[in-house]
């Protein structure tokens, strides 16, 4: 995992989806959480506090290798993917507000997923293994993430053509760059895949459902209205896979071809249960309609 393609491809991936990200969103966005407060906060609570906890049962309960649970944990502290939007658009979800939770979880998961895998490392890993996240290495996160963002943004507000015309090479050559990373981790641990989706495809499938579960059950449960919830259903359902991945694999970060193993997983796994989730909650929408006009 030492080769030119890792050492420079990854990060230079990971800094063009951020980027991309960047120009797709305006302070508009990061002002809708103050229009829909309610929504926002539970979301990000069930993204923050309770899936990494949620996540770290179920480790216990499959009883996962330690590099594939440290695996599962940076997937539960891995914002929510931009898919998520997609899939809201499609099953009647608010867009704007999955849009507002993936710019602040974006902005978060840079505080707080040091802070998973570290706790996590000092959990799985007894003899105090180096894993490559220490909190000293917050910087270069910092550097990786938030400065493509702040550079997308900001040429989205100064020169939005420019922003617009962007946007699909942008997304187009992040996807080419990241998929060649991805493609040679996979083929040389080609031998050990069938072993890997045996040992943590049902913990993945486990929790990929309960994210879905959780990220639309709890705010309809506070009294969030269905096109909110489903929103949140998405965003927290769909987690940010290729973030996790290009965090395992980067020999800045973590370093673990075995770590990026659960995030590759569910990478498949979710496509599969979103479109059923979307349908559920699509029929259940059709069976108890709600007053039009109710605001999350």
């Amino acid at each position: 995992m030492d080769s030119a393609l890792t050492l420079i491809g990854l990060p230079v991936a990971l800094g063009i989806i951020m980027l991309g990200l960047g120009l797709g969103l305006t302070v508009e966005d990061f002002r809708r959480v103050a229009r829909h407060p309610k929504a926002a906060v539970i979301a990000l609570g069930c993204q923050v506090l309770l899936l990494p906890a949620l996540c770290f049962g179920l480790v216990l309960a499959f009883g996962l290798a330690p590099e594939l649970a440290l695996g599962m944990m940076l997937l539960a502290a891995s914002p929510g993917g931009t898919t998520a939007n997609l899939y809201s658009h499609l099953f009647g979800g608010h867009v704007a507000l999955n849009i507002t939770l993936t710019a602040i979880n974006s902005v978060l998961a840079v505080f707080t997923l040091p802070i998973v895998v570290n706790l996590s490392a000092v959990y799985f890993f007894a003899d105090g293994m180096s894993l490559g996240l220490q909190f000293d290495k917050v910087v270069q996160v910092f550097a990786i993430v938030l400065i493509p963002v702040a550079i997308g943004m900001l040429v989205r507000a100064r020169v939005p053509h420019v922003a617009l015309r962007l946007d699909r090479p942008v997304r187009a050559l992040s996807v080419v760059v990241l998929v060649a990373v991805i493609v040679g981790a996979v083929l040389n641990e080609r031998e050990n895949l069938a072993d890997y989706f045996v040992s943590v495809g049902l913990a993945v499938l486990a929790f990929n459902v309960l994210s879905l579960a959780v990220g639309y059950g709890v705010p309809r449960f506070a009294g969030v209205d269905r096109a909110a919830a489903t929103a949140s259903g998405f965003e927290i359902g769909i987690h940010n896979s290729t973030l996790a991945i290009t965090v395992a694999l980067s020999p800045a970060l973590l370093d673990n071809t075995r770590m990026a193993v659960p995030a590759a997983v569910y990478g498949i796994v979710m496509l599969f249960t979103a479109v059923a989730f979307g349908v559920l909650v699509t029929r259940l929408g059709a069976r108890s309609a709600e007053p039009a006009g109710q605001e999350p």
